[in-house]
């Protein structure tokens, strides 16, 4: 058989036998053949709100017949944007933010990146190029997030990556702590996921985030939050930074914001970083993306109580997850919210327990050699999460 005209994604370029999903509805998809499967993965982390959403499409659509884009570079703007950037920074907690819109996560984290240099080099301080990151960290797939990533197999093959960064092991603060205390006066920021999703669900521990802060302001460098997954509800509040209590200069956000139904991400910009790029009236931001924006996701999260919901699914997931966990079934749970994974014993695929799993109707996503993945629709129903469990142990059995 051959292959498609389109080149799949993280996928080996020979492979011919894919799964075509043609619709969906709640937490729920369909394949070609008709079958049904509970999507434990939101798509890819980003269907918060479910699928077949009329409301979202409708307002799509409506915007569409009306202006379906303009670009916002200097003198333009629209009504879309202005009302996104408004009721996104009423729910960021970041001070006194502005809003800057990409076209998905990516761009999201590479336009922070450069925010967070470029403000250093309005404040007068343009030696602070360094970027911090950590170890299994996922910062998406263009150059500057690439470079950030902690995940060496994902970097290998495509050649040098950008200087000025630094990837320092998960969660060791004191390594953070030698670094700054060595180049602090070089550092223009520390990026971090609330919580590291693609590299395998890893909360930070306890204390890790509020040290970051503390290092950062002590030597004048931004924190980075890449909320891209963590972000409008997934760990039960609109910004999963607030879970643990730390108030970053920057916040990447994309997948959530929209539920997927459109690309759009952007960056929460703190009064931090906005000080020193407001300050000279004459200088250009030289850097934009052209960008869709929607608030209909946003609304249905508010209206129908989805932050709330959050910690119920998370809570009956990862009680499903860990009474297998007890039993023996799996040697690990970790997450938080509404996003868990399970760590497999050595003699386990967790790609061959994936595409068991996809043949009992349960999607889930294999992560490295030993993690199965789980970020359901903030819809998904209990007797759903409850298959969803039951197919784990099913296929491990």
């Amino acid at each position: 058989m051959a292959v498609s005209r389109f080149l799949h994604p993280y996928a080996k370029p020979t492979r011919t036998d894919f799964v075509t999903i043609v619709r969906g509805e709640g937490a729920r998809v369909y394949d070609a053949a008709g079958k049904e499967y509970v999507d434990a993965m939101a798509s890819l982390w980003y269907m918060n709100v479910g699928y077949g959403r009329h409301r979202i499409v409708d307002a799509i659509a409506e915007q569409m017949r009306r202006l379906p884009a303009y670009n916002a570079f200097d003198p333009f703007t629209n009504e879309p944007a202005e009302r996104l950037a408004d009721r996104l920074a009423g729910i960021a907690p970041v001070d006194d933010p502005r809003i800057f819109l990409t076209c998905d996560g990516s761009e999201a984290v590479d336009s922070a990146i450069k925010l967070a240099r470029i403000a250093h080099v309005q404040a007068g301080q343009p030696e602070r190029t360094i970027i911090v990151s950590r170890g299994l960290a996922y910062h998406g797939v263009t150059y500057g997030g690439l470079t950030a990533q902690g995940l060496p197999a994902n970097q290998a093959g495509f050649g040098p990556l950008v200087p000025d960064f630094v990837n320092l092991p998960p969660n060791d603060l004191e390594a953070m702590a030698t670094l700054f205390a060595e180049q602090g006066d070089r550092i223009a920021a520390v990026i971090t996921e609330p919580i590291q999703g693609a590299g395998g669900v890893h909360p930070p521990v306890e204390g890790y985030l509020p040290g970051l802060r503390r290092l950062c302001d002590q030597h004048g460098a931004f924190l980075v939050m890449d909320e891209v997954i963590c972000a409008f509800g997934r760990l039960g509040h609109w910004f999963g930074t607030e879970r643990f209590g730390v108030r970053p200069d920057l916040i990447t956000f994309a997948k959530g914001v929209s539920s997927g139904y459109i690309p759009v991400g952007g960056v929460v910009v703190g009064a931090a970083v906005r000080a020193p790029l407001e300050a000279d009236p004459a200088f250009v931001l030289r850097h934009g993306h052209t960008y869709s924006g929607a608030l209909a996701a946003l609304d249905i999260t508010a209206d129908e109580g989805l932050l709330d919901r959050s910690k119920v699914v998370g809570d009956r997931l990862a009680d499903g997850l860990r009474s297998l966990a007890a039993d023996g079934v799996v040697e690990q749970v970790r997450g938080d919210g509404a996003v868990w994974a399970v760590g497999l014993a050595p003699e386990h695929d967790p790609t061959a327990i994936r595409d068991q799993m996809l043949g009992l109707g349960v999607i889930t996503r294999a992560i490295g050699t030993d993690t199965l993945s789980f970020c359901p629709p903030l819809v998904i129903t209990d007797d759903e999460i409850d298959r969803v469990v039951d197919g784990l142990a099913t296929a491990l059995d």
